[in-house]
């Protein structure tokens, strides 16, 4: 597998290399040179989870990860499902947080947790990514224990579910918690400058698990196919599906996805407030606003870090960008949404929320929509029991969590603070 750096053509990887280095030259994102397009997909969504996504895996990396690796990562990586529920009779939900924390980003966190402590043979590696919530906890559930890996998290003080945050910041050991005295674009942009770094990216073998990592975003490809494999075969050609949209890998590998074959109408990028994407589809004019902390955390992202590759599918003729629409949603209709949902007997949290709104007022007559579910509704207690005035009984992992003490660092949003911090302490 060739991987072309999109700020860069020259710099080049294979999938091992892409993956432990985390981003290219100049920060540019790793993309396929090639993507491929599948055979049969009828018979391909007759599989099983697990063995269809060895399929498709094996189909994009190619033979480079031989001898039997790539079937023992995912094995180990996807062992939890990612059921399609009904809602309404012409709308489904992809429910994605029925892994260790709850949230889809166990998908890709999982699979490059077992893709790098592979490809890295015992090199110790530094993970240094930042999050709007459930990153982080799929990062670190994922990593914990992994000798001679350490991870940083870095993430907004404040401006997460207390929850989402117990979640990583109580583990200890090789995680490493940084509570950042700003918004998430800030932790985004101090991930970015120490990759800059030569002192810290290569004193402490930098990687970053951000969606911005291939290995995390061909991983998502994976439950796209399992959502439509699910989907009555006769509605497949009219499937609108809705993401909800923060960092936008989840929407990128939802068109890595159709542009293999799968069969996908069009997709709905829904955002919250921050809503840069929506804005530029309308207009053009790409104009990114001061980002606004909303209900759905995750979300509150206004300068969307994997858009490059959305627009490199569009600009190399894999998906034609009218399959594409933006949405954004506020905090009122969200609201409204969730109570929408609970009127179905549907309990949700404000991402999938937002997608279910988008999607419902904008499917044309004989489509059918299908929005993505990517937290937990615990995981948002507080917000959905002020929102729909009923108790919600927390899972298992949430039990576990809840009244340990967070083991998280404060720092001002100084990269210079940021780089003494973690200089001493990974010395």
């Amino acid at each position: 597998m060739e991987l072309v750096n999109l700020k860069n053509s020259g710099d080049t990887a294979s999938f091992a290399e892409a993956v432990k280095r985390g981003l290219g030259k100049n920060q540019g994102l790793y993309f396929p040179a090639t993507i491929p397009t599948l055979g049969d997909v009828d018979e391909l969504l007759d599989k099983p989870f697990v063995e269809r996504s060895i399929a498709i895996l094996r189909s994009i990396i190619g033979d480079e990860l031989g001898d039997g690796l790539l079937e023992e990562i995912v094995q180990q990586a996807f062992t939890f499902p990612a059921p399609v529920e009904t809602v309404t009779d012409r709308i489904y939900t992809l429910e994605l947080f029925h892994g260790p924390t709850l949230a889809f980003k166990d998908f890709g966190g999982r699979f490059m947790a077992q893709c790098l402590s592979r490809i890295s043979a015992g090199e110790p590696v530094t993970i240094l990514t930042a999050t709007s919530g459930d990153t982080g906890a799929a990062v670190a559930r994922a990593f914990h224990g992994i000798e001679n890996i350490n991870v940083v998290i870095l993430f907004p003080k404040g401006k997460i579910s207390p929850l989402q945050e117990k979640l990583f910041s109580t583990l200890g050991d090789n995680v490493h918690t940084v509570a950042v005295e700003g918004d998430f674009d800030i932790c985004q942009s101090l991930v970015k400058t120490a990759f800059d770094d030569p002192d810290v990216r290569e004193g402490l073998h930098l990687n970053s698990a951000n969606s911005i990592n291939i290995s995390r975003l061909l991983a998502q490809v994976c439950y796209y196919f399992e959502a439509v494999s699910q989907i009555p075969a006769e509605k497949r050609e009219q499937l609108v599906v809705s993401v909800p949209s923060g960092n936008f890998g989840n929407l990128t590998a939802g068109m890595i996805a159709k542009a293999m074959g799968l069969p996908i109408k069009r997709f709905i990028a829904a955002t919250n407030l921050n809503d840069t994407v929506p804005r530029y589809l309308k207009t053009g004019e790409w104009e990114p606003n001061a980002t606004v902390a909303t209900m759905s955390n995750a979300m509150d992202v206004s300068q969307p870090n994997n858009w490059p590759r959305i627009e490199a599918l569009i600009e190399q003729g894999y998906i034609d960008k009218s399959c594409l629409r933006g949405e954004s949603v506020d905090e009122e209709y969200t609201q409204l949404a969730m109570r929408q949902l609970a009127h179905h007997g549907y309990t949700s949290e404000p991402h999938a929320a937002i997608a279910f709104r988008a999607v419902s007022h904008d499917l044309n007559e004989g489509e059918y929509g299908l929005f993505l579910g990517t937290a937990h509704p615990a995981k948002f207690r507080e917000t959905v029991e002020n929102v729909l005035g009923q108790p919600l009984s927390l899972p298992k992992p949430l039990q576990e969590v809840a009244g340990k003490e967070s083991l998280a660092v404060t720092l001002p949003a100084d990269y210079q603070a940021l780089k003494a911090h973690m200089m001493e302490l990974l010395k």
